[in-house]
């Protein structure tokens, strides 16, 4: 059941008013009737500006630059949704884990599936309008699945990342290759799942692989040419760091820090096989110019006296110059990770109440650990984290040879699964996971290119697990409510104006949530596990939820091939 009421009226008063605050292009009041920029033939760069009040199209992966997940039409809302139903259903050629995040642009859909495959769809009908299977190469190493989440769509063209590490571009119109860059070699253990990012000519792209002792990056290519433009190492030179001995909220993680030292001065910094991968979407402020994105576990995951110090910049939330691809600043949430609790959820900027209670600018990130983590902008540094939205027990107790248990388990919390908001109530929307683990550590030399995990984490079979949609009031750090599933979570939600979450769950179910009591207004069985984010778009007048439903790799559900559109009448 939904779990209500833990902000105050004060707390509500303030969310009010940072939501009315003018922040620039966070301007974040209520839309009650959306603009709609219409009848574009290509993705302009002032179109992708203005997609956060856009009221036709889903541009971007997380809806805009600052990946706030919220749709600003209101034609589907708490009074009607209970009426949505089937519009249409595509089926693809893939039954395989699908986490996708529709684009739609001026009534065309792109959707990815498993293994790199591209569809442009009709968004009215879901007719196909071509489909482009990318030639993977001979051995591509992967982790998780074979998952894609997505394209960005710039111009005239969409761009893809492979699973065998490549970035393409495709003719919006037919689907061709225009062009074609190798980004890292797969056999060392690269690969790609995560959607690229189009701004300014440029297409931002990080890479997977921290299972396999790759050495992490992002990077920006030129969206014409396919060019490098700029590439940030997410593994510094240096990355040994302070020697940090508690984490984000101040616990300790007893390291033995004279151990490290010690591994250190005999092996050297491990930066070159240090893992650091980007799995989720940079946040664009183009105010400032910079991009915000998080760091995940790293190589290998459950060994550290392997790597001695603070692991930079694993576990971490990094901002960069967008032109220049130039270090501006960081927060590490875990120092030298051996529990596998990266950060993988996108970041996502937003007005938020500063220490001082009045509204900045804020980056927020839902962590595995179970917390929201509230960021200023400025310089990364953090205001507040949440309350833990699942049990956390033994806290940051060491791996052993035989097991030791501790919660959250490796996969969370929350794993890459995006978060929306609703600026107008101060909310964050987080699905989490419940999954208790034993942390196994066993010390393998690097094995070039496969798996090194240094150990294992196991499900406890005879402990229950389960998941829950939750709301945070991120100008507080309390949480506003949350209801419990019968199963882990993982996938995404998105936010209306109309009043809405929307969220899947790995049983087939898709639901929609009241946004400011967690009351479930509406539910729709889809056969398969829904496990992707949803977008929404409006076509001829008519407002559409879309997601897919093909199951997860991870964590087992149903696997399926459908993206399915939903409607009201």
């Amino acid at each position: 059941m939904a779990r209500s009421g833990i902000g105050s009226p004060i707390a509500g008063a303030l969310a009010l008013a940072i939501a009315v605050a003018t922040m620039g292009s966070a301007s974040s009041q209520e839309v009650k009737s959306a603009v709609k920029y219409g009848d574009m033939t290509t993705v302009s760069q002032d179109l992708l500006n203005r997609a956060e009040s856009d009221g036709n199209n889903f541009l971007l992966t997380n809806g805009d630059y600052w990946q706030r997940r919220y749709y600003p039409n209101t034609q589907i809302n708490t009074a009607n949704v209970a009426r949505l139903h089937p519009a249409w259903i595509f089926q693809t050629e893939v039954k395989e884990s699908l986490e996708t995040s529709p684009i739609i642009v001026d009534g065309v859909m792109y959707v990815t599936t498993s293994f790199s495959h591209v569809y442009a769809l009709n968004a009215r009908t879901g007719e196909e309008i071509w489909h482009y299977k990318h030639k993977l190469g001979p051995v591509t190493t992967f982790c998780c699945g074979p998952n894609n989440r997505g394209v960005a769509a710039y111009g005239d063209m969409v761009y893809l990342a492979t699973l065998d590490s490549k970035l393409v571009a495709l003719d919006a119109k037919t689907g061709n290759v225009m062009w074609q860059t190798d980004l890292a070699d797969p056999e060392l253990g690269y690969s790609e799942t995560m959607a690229p990012t189009a701004v300014n000519g440029k297409i931002l792209i990080g890479t997977n692989g921290g299972e396999y002792g790759i050495r992490g990056f992002l990077r920006a290519y030129d969206a014409k040419t396919g060019k490098l433009l700029w590439n940030f190492n997410t593994i510094p030179d240096n990355s040994v760091g302070v020697w940090a001995e508690k984490d984000a909220t101040g616990r300790d993680m007893h390291r033995d820090i004279a151990a490290e030292k010690a591994q250190l001065a005999k092996s050297g910094d491990p930066f070159k096989t240090l893992g650091g991968g980007v799995w989720q979407n940079p946040a664009v402020d183009l105010e400032t110019n910079r991009i915000y994105f998080v760091v995940g576990n790293p190589s290998p995951d459950l060994d550290g006296s392997v790597r001695p110090g603070d692991n930079l910049y694993t576990d971490s939330l990094v901002s960069l110059d967008l032109n220049t691809g130039q270090y501006v600043c960081h927060f590490q949430y875990i120092a030298h990770d051996i529990w596998d609790l990266d950060a993988v959820s996108p970041a996502i900027i937003t007005t938020v109440a500063g220490k001082d209670g009045k509204p900045i600018k804020g980056v927020i990130h839902a962590g595995k650990t179970g917390h929201v983590y509230v960021h200023d902008a400025k310089d990364c540094s953090l205001i507040r984290f949440s309350e833990a939205m699942v049990p956390q027990e033994n806290m940051w107790t060491l791996p052993t040879k035989d097991g030791a248990r501790m919660l959250p388990g490796a996969n969370g919390g929350v794993e890459w699964s995006p978060m929306a908001t609703n600026p107008v109530l101060g909310l964050a929307y987080a699905i989490n996971l419940h999954q208790p683990m034993t942390y196994h550590v066993a010390n393998a030399p690097y094995p070039q290119g496969k798996l090194w995990l240094g150990g294992a984490f196991k499900v406890i079979p005879t402990e229950e697990q389960w998941g829950n949609v939750t709301a945070v009031d991120y100008n507080t750090g309390k949480i506003r409510w949350q209801v419990k599933t019968p199963q882990p979570m993982i996938g995404g939600v998105l936010a209306t104006a109309g009043g809405l979450v929307f969220t899947g769950e790995g049983n087939g179910q898709f639901k929609a949530y009241d946004a400011d009591t967690g009351s479930i207004l509406w539910k729709f069985q889809a056969g398969a596990g829904v496990n992707a984010p949803p977008s929404s778009y409006t076509v001829d007048g008519k407002q559409y939820i879309v997601v897919g439903a093909g199951g997860n790799v991870q964590l087992d559900y149903k696997r399926g091939d459908a993206i399915i559109a939903f409607t009201v009448d």
